[in-house]
């Protein structure tokens, strides 16, 4: 449409608007030196990102990518940066928002947008091959961390020659959000450093002391049983199934996310049993706070422990204790996929002997273990004797589904009880007695 001259701190541009009927939208490109002609262009194509390059948001590392690209071509006196107009990896500014919300509650930046019935990343390069040919480039240095998108260029006809990394600051606030980039959308940033600081949302409170796993007995780690529930006691919609509107019932608020994170990193092991697995397909990270991820364990009796679960797609290495009873086709999958599977004696009932497990787990190494579901695996514990610790949070909502705990066989008391409000959340703790 028009090209007008741009001075800036690190060197003078052309700014030129695009306009396409492709998308009906119009797109940028700053440009510096001739590129007419020319092979191994320096490019960054650059998606929108108004909170980032406008705001400087912490939660993403788009506005300084942007600067480093400018700085990196102003340096070689040639280059060019497309920005198109696809705020929130293509679905708007809106959802982008929404999904920062779900983020803000523990979802990372891909579930959230699967949540709000988008893909993981919806922009498409058509109008960057355009303008890129439409400049006269005939093959590009491409500044960029996302092999995604160079397969995407390289589809459409673009000779890419070279990728040029854009290394990211790591901070408390975006550390999950690179992270999930490398762990699931084949992002190649190093995260060397980030250990620790995959934090949500500014600054935690610190955990109460009292909350600090005790020592471990000969026979078993120290265990917390911890989860959240309504005040009328709901852990759950129903057994198994999500809320109405399709997604899993959030109970806890970001503060008591921020706690139950602090809880994890404070445990050697987390264990949860398959329902929870099937159910919620959960990550049993550490990304709300400071500290190392614990050892997920998983109580499978029968091996059906799905291929495709996060716990094996970010190569967690998850213990699965099952029977003598799941197949030997499935313990061989799962080796292969990453897993540990443990064969461990049966209780009456045909599950996993709790007890036998836990002496496994305390054989090798694993002084601290937090409990976080289901219903089934906390019933079990609690009437077995084997917890010493419960921490709950009470949510201020009613659902009417399933309870955390039933049919024990008495009335179990707690001791050194305290209590404290985490945002709108009250969490209630104890230690059973005689633990």
């Amino acid at each position: 449409m028009t090209c007008a001259r741009i001075p800036t701190d690190v060197g003078q541009f052309q700014l030129c608007l695009y306009h396409t009927n492709q998308d009906d939208k119009e797109h940028l490109a700053l440009l510096m030196g001739d590129v007419n002609g020319q092979q191994d262009v320096l490019v960054r194509i650059h998606s929108e990102c108004f909170t980032g390059d406008v705001l400087g948001s912490l939660r993403c590392d788009c506005g300084e990518q942007l600067q480093r690209a400018m700085a990196l071509i102003a340096a070689r006196g040639v280059g060019v940066i497309l920005y198109l107009r696809q705020e929130g990896r293509g679905i708007g500014l809106l959802n982008k928002l929404r999904a920062y919300n779900l983020q803000d509650e523990g979802y990372d930046t891909v579930d959230a947008n699967l949540m709000l019935g988008h893909q993981a990343d919806e922009r498409d390069y058509t109008v960057a091959a355009l303008m890129l040919g439409d400049l006269g480039i005939r093959s590009i240095h491409l500044l960029t961390n996302n092999p995604r998108k160079m397969e995407a260029l390289q589809a459409l006809g673009l000779s890419v020659t070279n990728r040029v990394s854009l290394p990211a600051t790591i901070t408390q606030e975006n550390a999950s959000y690179l992270n999930t980039k490398v762990a699931r959308m084949r992002h190649l940033l190093d995260l060397a450093g980030a250990e620790g600081l995959e934090m949500g949302n500014g600054e935690v409170a610190p955990m109460p002391a009292e909350l600090h796993p005790g020592d471990p007995s000969p026979q078993r780690p120290f265990i917390t049983v911890t989860y959240a529930q309504s005040l009328d006691g709901s852990i759950a919609a129903r057994r198994g199934k999500r809320h109405h509107s399709g997604l899993p019932l959030r109970l806890s608020g970001p503060e008591t996310m921020q706690l139950t994170h602090q809880l994890r990193a404070a445990h050697q092991a987390i264990l949860v049993g398959i329902g929870t697995v099937l159910a919620d397909d959960p990550r049993l990270t550490v990304r709300l706070a400071p500290g190392t991820s614990p050892q997920p364990v998983i109580v499978d009796s029968h091996l059906r422990f799905p291929l495709t679960a996060r716990l094996l797609a970010e190569g967690r290495r998850p213990i699965i204790a099952a029977t003598g009873d799941g197949s030997v086709a499935s313990q061989e999958a799962l080796a292969a996929a990453g897993a540990q599977v443990v064969r461990l004696p049966a209780d009456d009932a045909g599950k996993v002997d709790l007890p036998a497990l836990l002496a496994w787990l305390r054989q090798h190494g694993y002084a601290s273990l937090m409990v976080e579901g289901g219903a089934t695996i906390i019933t079990r514990l609690i009437a077995l004797g084997l917890v010493d610790r419960l921490v709950v949070t009470v949510a201020p909502m009613l659902v009417g589904g399933l309870t955390a705990v039933s049919s024990l066989p008495q009335i179990t008391r707690l001791r050194q009880v305290g209590w404290r409000q985490f945002g709108n959340d009250m969490v209630f703790w104890g230690d059973f007695v005689g633990a």
